[in-house]
């Protein structure tokens, strides 16, 4: 008899993860949160330790053909952070394991490692350790950062309750429309190595691609302004994905306004150059790493007037589906069509 065979592809990166999760169990009282949030939760008292690991792996994170490597070491820490940010947590250590090849010198590494120590400054954070090996398929990057949070602080993805408002931190859909000029310019050189890559005019959304930054600085601001987002995620795999991931884990429904999302004009022009319409780069994209957080109702006057918040619509009953009221007031559904690693 033939053995069963279950190709990846058909069951995708998030229902490879769930099934993953089906089969854990948390053996110790300290591990509070394991798999399926932005970020595991440890408790250490009056307060929760926070941990998550991201892998980046040459040729399907980063083509070196146009990532400087300082960003790629900047990159390395910064989307780490974004998911203890994601927890409304505040990072302390990072550890990063990286495997190489002969093909990198020293010096090359050492314009990586430059890049990491600029982002550990930039968010305060402590890089304690790793490991180093040799690799046969590319740069392989993988780290692990630790944060902290108070245990009335901490915001989960599963916390919205019905009629909290979906807010959204910056602009969206940049960093997808950056790698696609990034990836047209390539192709340009390849075609004709004399040719100069024309990248003035795309400033803004490459450098959205190669250094995202992590919205640390709304975590810290939410704090001051005494708001706790009642449920919130990072935006790494487009905005359509993050908003199922609240609805999923917070058994409701989501209801969003197309013309609300915020979108940068050189990410509108550029898209309508490329024949991209903005809003499917918003909802498809990923890699903006902004976070998106739902609050109650109650807290809407302390943020209204924030510059870089956006409201984008409600959590509703879990029967009203996950929706989006489009400019022409028609209603479609939200489907994720964002970045899956095993997607054929």
């Amino acid at each position: 008899m033939t053995e069963k065979r279950t190709e990846i592809s058909s069951v995708g990166e998030f229902g490879l993860i769930n099934r993953i999760q089906e089969n854990v169990s948390l053996n110790n009282t300290e591990s509070v949160l394991g798999i399926g949030d932005d970020a595991a939760l440890l408790d250490n008292g009056d307060d929760y330790t926070v941990m998550s690991s991201d892998m980046l792996l040459e040729g399907v994170h980063f083509d070196l053909s146009y990532m400087p490597l300082q960003h790629l070491g900047y990159k390395a820490v910064a989307v780490n952070v974004s998911d203890i940010a994601a927890m409304n947590a505040v990072p302390k250590q990072i550890l990063l394991n990286i495997g190489v090849s002969n093909r990198f010198s020293v010096e090359a590494l050492d314009v990586f490692y430059q890049g990491v120590k600029a982002a550990c400054e930039n968010y305060k954070i402590d890089l304690v350790g790793g490991d180093t090996c040799s690799s046969a398929s590319g740069f392989v990057i993988s780290a692990t950062a630790v944060g902290s949070v108070k245990k009335d602080r901490v915001a989960l993805r599963s916390g919205a309750r019905q009629n909290d408002i979906i807010c959204v931190t910056g602009d969206l859909g940049g960093a997808y429309l950056g790698l696609q000029v990034l990836e047209r310019e390539k192709q340009v050189y390849l075609t004709n190595p004399e040719m100069q890559p024309q990248l003035d005019k795309y400033d803004y959304i490459v450098q959205r691609q190669l250094k995202p930054e992590a919205r640390m600085d709304i975590v810290y601001e939410l704090a001051e302004m005494n708001v706790k987002p009642t449920s919130m995620i990072d935006i790494s795999d487009g905005l359509g994905s993050e908003l199922l991931h609240l609805s999923k884990q917070s058994a409701l429904g989501v209801q969003i306004y197309e013309d609300k999302l915020p979108v940068d004009k050189q990410t509108y022009d550029t898209g309508f150059e490329l024949g991209i319409d903005s809003t499917t780069a918003v909802l498809n994209g990923g890699e903006d790493y902004e976070l998106l957080f739902t609050i109650n109702q109650d807290d809407f006057e302390k943020l209204k007037n924030h510059a870089d918040i956006h409201f984008l619509g409600y959590m509703k009953e879990p029967k009203d589906g996950n929706m989006m009221v489009t400019k022409g007031d028609n209603v479609v559904p939200i489907v994720a069509q964002g970045w899956d690693h095993y997607r054929e």
